[in-house]
């Protein structure tokens, strides 16, 4: 057996039904040869994108893994790697690499050395006999711990020798641990003694399926909970202890809630600093419980820590309280403060959701979006800027993992990927990218993917024909060097690639047009719906 043919087998026993890439790569032959799917992409960043949704919607079971030529197909897929690396996503990355007597040869890419630094884990593959090994690490670093990319380089002469004998090669094991339980009765006392505690949830609550124990504490405590943009969708967003989520963006209760605390438990997430991330109030209690120690006080200061999956975690916090307390607190103060603050904070914002205007406004467009879509049974995303935080605060979730959130890294053009992993993972669900006409400029020729690959995603695109975000930084260039201008027919360049493209400039015509890209999508046609808007650049910065 060739490597190539030993690395397919070994992802076949993983359980990978489909492999991402852009050849050339002799994996994506073997691979397809056994029944593994090849999924070609346009470029690379955009192909571990699409990997990076199918391990986020699949929680790792089915894990995303691309696979991309030596030295520019590896320099292409960079990007990719780094911004799965900064939301915690496990991905497979196969580069192929130069030979091995070449390998550190000056000016030749070297996947293993070059992103060591944006990898869990990286390693070549320099004999044959070593292939099960080094698999057999990649996986266990893929499916234990804090997880995040893993790379193998493949140097393209080791790919065509044979492997002595039979292939040695089981699938690894999958381990969770929980936190220490003295230390979990400490934070329970806490959390029963608090004033005004709130939950701030993570991504952690999706990888550990903790949705349960989440709201069984919630409800336990009568304390309200929020979301990273990352966790967003781990809580019933229209439960009345909901306060939704925060990023550069955040909804008025939110803050109103974190700010009036007197104790936040961070239950899966990392409390990095980060201006896409929820900004937290100084001098408050804190727990921290989370998966990866190096957390542990690294941007906010914590007074009891909790390492741990945060199912295990939830599910001690749930009994440890429930010994200290009779019966579950009584929740309707604190629902009917959540909504009275809300509903201040919406009044604000009403004019322009429900906005008659022309150009549109960007939060009629998704406001409407929101009302015309079943939304527990949709996943959306967004992509980086302004298309971010005008869906993020208002957007109410109602089931797990509906909505891919992101942020740190925060690349143009990830969302597109993120949609087409999405349907590839979920072909039921109705799955949206939310563009604005900076991004598309960076990933649009992939909507052919979606075309080809037969991918029937909804691409709403927000198109302002300006870098509206960077106006009230470039003010001169603007003005004298049109700097920030950028225009193109975005429905006519998705018609002209199989898609289904429509302009939409009245508020009339919104919802129509919505419901004809989904009827589109429905008959197997990627759909993508331009919204002429005005260069809004109001955001709910609190």
């Amino acid at each position: 057996m060739k490597v190539s043919a030993a690395i397919a087998e070994i992802l076949r026993r993983e359980g990978i039904s489909m492999i991402f890439g852009y050849p050339r790569n002799p994996v994506l032959e073997t691979a397809a040869e056994i029944g593994i799917r090849p999924v070609i992409v346009r470029q690379e960043r955009t192909g571990v994108h699409m990997a990076d949704a199918l391990s986020r919607l699949t929680r790792g079971k089915h894990m995303g893994v691309f696979a991309m030529q030596h030295g520019p197909g590896t320099e292409n897929a960079y990007g990719g790697v780094a911004q799965a690396y900064s939301e915690s996503v496990p991905v497979l990355v196969l580069p192929q690499g130069y030979a091995r007597r070449i390998a550190h040869v000056p000016d030749n890419y070297n996947a293993t050395i070059s992103m060591r630094d944006v990898t869990k884990h990286a390693e070549p593959i320099t004999l044959p006999g070593e292939v099960g090994n080094i698999m057999r690490r990649a996986f266990t670093q893929l499916r234990n711990g804090r997880l995040r990319p893993v790379l193998v380089e493949m140097p393209w002469d080791v790919l065509t020798e044979e492997i002595d004998g039979e292939l040695d090669y089981r699938p690894v094991v999958s381990t969770r641990s929980g936190p220490d339980p003295q230390a979990v009765e400490q934070a329970a006392r806490a959390l029963v003694t608090a004033k005004r505690p709130v939950i701030y949830a993570g991504q952690g609550v999706h990888w550990a399926d903790a949705y349960k124990e989440l709201q069984e504490l919630a409800e336990l405590l009568a304390a309200p909970v929020c979301t990273s943009l990352e966790g967003k969708s781990c809580f019933d967003e229209t439960h009345p202890l909901a306060l939704g989520a925060g990023g550069a963006a955040v909804p008025g209760q939110l803050r109103h809630f974190l700010d009036n605390s007197d104790l936040v438990l961070g239950i899966g997430c990392s409390f990095a600093e980060t201006a896409f991330g929820v900004r937290m109030p100084t001098g408050k209690r804190v727990i921290h419980a989370t998966l990866d120690p190096a957390d542990f006080n690294k941007n906010v200061p914590c007074e009891m820590a909790l390492a741990g999956d945060a199912r295990l975690t939830l599910a001690m916090l749930v009994d440890a309280c429930r010994e200290l307390l009779d019966t579950p607190r009584d929740a309707a103060p604190v629902a009917a403060e959540i909504a009275e603050v809300e509903s201040a904070w919406m009044q604000e914002w009403l004019p322009l959701l429900t906005c008659e205007d022309a150009p549109l406004s960007p939060y009629r467009v998704l406001w409407d979006l929101q009302h015309s879509v079943d939304v527990a049974n949709t996943i959306i995303t967004h992509d980086a800027g302004s298309p971010r935080d005008q869906l993020t605060p208002f957007w109410k979730t109602k089931s797990p993992l509906s909505y891919l959130g992101w942020g740190k890294s925060t690349q143009l053009g990830y969302g597109l990927g993120l949609a087409m992993g999405a349907k590839l993972a979920c072909p039921d669900k109705l799955c949206i990218n939310v563009w604005g006409d900076a991004a598309i400029g960076f990933t649009g020729m992939d909507f052919e993917t979606a075309v080809r690959e037969r991918l029937p995603i909804l691409s709403i695109l927000l198109n302002n024909s300006s870098m509206a975000i960077e106006l009230p930084v470039m003010p001169e260039a603007t003005e004298r060097y049109r700097a920030t201008d950028i225009s193109g027919n975005y429905a006519e360049f998705a018609g002209a690639l199989g898609g289904h493209g429509e302009r939409v400039s009245e508020p009339g015509e919104i919802r129509a047009a919505i419901g004809r890209g989904i009827a589109a999508t429905e008959n197997g046609q990627p759909a993508l719906i331009e919204f002429m808007t005005a260069k809004e650049t109001r955001v709910s910065r609190l």
